[in-house]
């Protein structure tokens, strides 16, 4: 008994020692095959907003075979793996996101996407023309390492896979908000949430990170301006919404311009849409505007919602007008993503460890915007966002087709690097020795 006993021992120690010598760059590639693979067979497959159900299934399959405790279904197609270590150690929670975006491909590959579906009524092309094929491929690959090693891992892991980081359906809820309000953290309460994400700007190799406001809120807001209808030829006899409208646009020009202190931070208010009228020579009953707003303080983000109601309300009445405003709108609203400091400087440190502090860089601030912050929020921790790069060596990066382009290309190369990347900033949150 006393043998059985202590060859079991040794092969525990054994299987320990192997990990402890593989470096997070051999483990990374370890699973390389596969995370390759999953990537290339879910760009092939890709799924709008909210109905990622093939994405999904594959994601809950591979967990189950790996040994995780499974949650399906979570603000529609989410689904969420836990692992428990072997180790006491704190819990730790990585988020990817699964969605794709209504674009046609043009990038030539033998995996390209040549799926269709329907979007706001019209059939289109389907693309993950932002890289969340990649995301979701290397958060696999995590999971199959962390599986491997489950016996010597402290702590506990959760495995976050989103639908609907690009924004709900019109009528539906959806995305990280959601999985938030549905109790993703009802059962696991992580001490810390991390992400990442591919980005045209930087090339294969390189990692950016930045402490504090990495990417911007973004808010919709939607105008409707009522006017009267009249003739064309006879504009006194009614009220013009379409001019109100216009003067609405410009005026708005001078919120960030003469209102903000930019030296602060910076802020962006665009128009999207200018919708009105149906004839040449009809003045409509009413224009609707719609936009964002894209900011990085809080302070700031409440500043130019008032002031743009204020703006559009008192323009309106001058011009014997009325209006409605939606300033947000529910279309989209997303808080700034902030990486919080003291674990910025972790995970940066853990990030230079795996890829040398030559290939990591300061990231620059994104007007983006990402529905990651609402994981770290809703379980009230510290959480870190970082960008992997995707543009191949040798090209410029700043002139690569930008996420969200039908041209958008991910160099494979960043499937090693992000995966490495996120396993040492992961082991080294854990304590894993």
């Amino acid at each position: 008994m006393r043998s059985k006993i202590l060859i079991g021992a040794l092969a525990t120690l054994a299987t320990a020692n192997a990990f402890a010598a593989q470096t997070t760059q051999q483990l990374a590639q370890s699973v390389l095959p596969d995370v390759t693979a999953w990537r290339r067979d879910i760009h092939q497959h890709p799924e709008l907003s909210n109905r990622e159900q093939r994405t999904a299934k594959l994601v809950a399959d591979e967990l189950k075979k790996l040994g995780y405790t499974v949650r399906t279904g979570i603000a529609h197609t989410g689904v969420v793996g836990v692992l428990k270590g072997g180790k006491p150690g704190p819990k730790l929670a990585l988020r990817a996101d699964m969605d794709a975006l209504p674009v046609t491909e043009q990038v030539d590959l033998p995996f390209a996407s040549k799926v269709t579906s329907e979007y706001l009524g019209k059939t289109v092309g389907v693309m993950h023309a932002c890289g969340h094929d990649t995301h979701t491929a290397m958060l696999l690959g995590l999971a199959e390492i962390f599986a491997r090693m489950k016996n010597e891992l402290p702590g506990e892991v959760m495995l976050i896979f989103q639908p609907a980081e690009e924004g709900k359906p019109p009528g539906e809820e959806g995305g990280a908000e959601l999985m938030v309000k549905e109790g993703v953290f009802r059962d696991f309460k992580p001490d810390a949430v991390f992400g990442m994400h591919v980005v045209s700007p930087l090339n294969v190799g390189t990692v950016g990170v930045r402490a504090g406001g990495a990417m911007a809120s973004s808010d919709a807001f939607r105008i409707t301006v009522h006017g009267r209808q009249t003739h064309g030829a006879v504009p006194w006899k009614g009220i013009d919404p379409i001019v109100t409208a216009a003067e609405i646009v410009t005026a708005a020009q001078t919120i960030v311009s003469r209102q903000l202190d930019i030296n602060k931070q910076p802020a962006v208010v665009t128009f999207g849409t200018f919708n009105g009228g149906s004839r040449f020579n009809i003045v409509p009953d009413t224009t609707e505007l719609s936009g964002t707003i894209r900011t990085f303080d809080e302070g700031m983000r409440a500043q130019i919602m008032t002031s743009l109601k204020s703006m559009v309300e008192h323009i309106a009445a001058a011009n014997g007008a009325t209006v409605e405003t939606k300033i947000p709108s529910s279309d989209s609203t997303n808080p700034v993503l902030y990486n919080e400091p003291a674990l910025t400087a972790r995970v940066r440190a853990s990030l230079e460890k795996a890829l040398g502090k030559e290939h990591v860089v300061e990231a620059e601030r994104w007007t983006a915007s990402e529905d990651f912050p609402y994981f770290g929020k809703g379980a009230n921790v510290p959480s870190v966002y970082f960008f992997v790069g995707a543009t191949p060596l040798g090209q410029d990066a700043v002139a690569a087709p930008a996420n969200h382009s039908p041209k958008f290309f991910v160099d494979e190369g960043a499937l090693a690097v992000g995966t490495q990347a996120m396993l040492q900033a992961s082991l080294d949150f854990l304590g894993y020795q």
